[in-house]
């Protein structure tokens, strides 16, 4: 797993089940990745901005998650702004896994038209 320009980088959590089905998948097929662990590692307010330059803010946010629900009304009502610096402060938020290709694609979660893009980048 060295980094080169065709490294794809896989952004979640350890241990997140749909994050293992697509590492697990992405090694199967033999592509050069690097994973980062949102929880350990953070995220910056950089590469959140430049992830909604392809996304709404929208796609990016789990409301499904622990973290979501523990947040006060006031957090959960931000403005698109309030909500990126949110989701820097709170990596756990961002729905997983997030997928950068090398061409500068992003993609959110883990379903057949991911593995599909992945499988026509590197097939």
């Amino acid at each position: 797993m060295t980094d080169s320009p065709d490294t794809v980088t896989l952004y979640g959590i350890r241990n997140c089940d749909t994050c293992r089905r697509a590492w697990k998948w992405i090694e199967e097929q033999g592509i050069d990745y690097r994973f980062h662990d949102l929880r350990r590692d953070g995220i910056d307010a950089e590469r959140i901005d430049a992830w909604c330059d392809h996304l709404d803010t929208d796609t990016l946010i789990n409301r499904r998650g622990q973290t979501w629900r523990r947040l006060s009304s006031e957090d959960r009502e931000r403005d698109e702004a309030g909500l990126r610096a949110l989701l820097a402060e709170e990596p756990t938020l961002i729905k997983r896994p997030v997928i950068e290709t090398p061409d500068g694609g992003v993609y959110v979660g883990w379903n057949e038209t991911v593995q599909k893009v992945l499988s026509q980048w590197y097939g």
